[in-house]
């Protein structure tokens, strides 16, 4: 895999996987298989129907997440790791959250889809 390749990809990644999740929360079940894991905010939940479940019955209606860096880096022959930061506006709530989210991303016969998932909202420092 080249430079260009997984750095691509994982733009390509991130801008899907928040337009998707601010528009229509369960069209993300394709990008999940059966042995996908979410860690969000400490609780593990596996497999995609469990992890669509997750996202779609989260306390809210709207969001609007805001990409402020992503990072990526080649796992292996067949993943890339995704770190990215930035903030979510959720119907509501007049102040944006901070958040930071892992995804590693494996490709099947065809697609890339999420391996592993991590999600943090991030606090400001007491």
């Amino acid at each position: 895999m080249s430079v260009p390749d997984f750095d691509n990809i994982a733009k390509q990644f991130v801008e899907f996987y928040y337009k998707t999740f601010d528009e229509n929360r369960t069209g993300l079940a394709s990008l999940y298989r059966p042995f996908s894991m979410l860690t969000f905010e400490s609780g593990g939940t596996l497999g995609a129907e469990a992890i669509t479940e997750k996202l779609k019955n989260l306390p809210f209606e709207k969001v609007q997440h805001r990409v402020d860096t992503q990072d990526a880096q080649p796992v292996g022959d067949d993943g890339i790791v995704v770190l990215v930061t930035g903030a979510l506006m959720v119907e509501g709530n007049d102040r944006p959250m901070s958040y930071a989210q892992v995804f590693q991303l494996k490709k099947d016969a065809t697609n890339w889809f999420v391996y592993n998932d991590i999600f943090r909202l991030v606090y400001p420092a007491a």
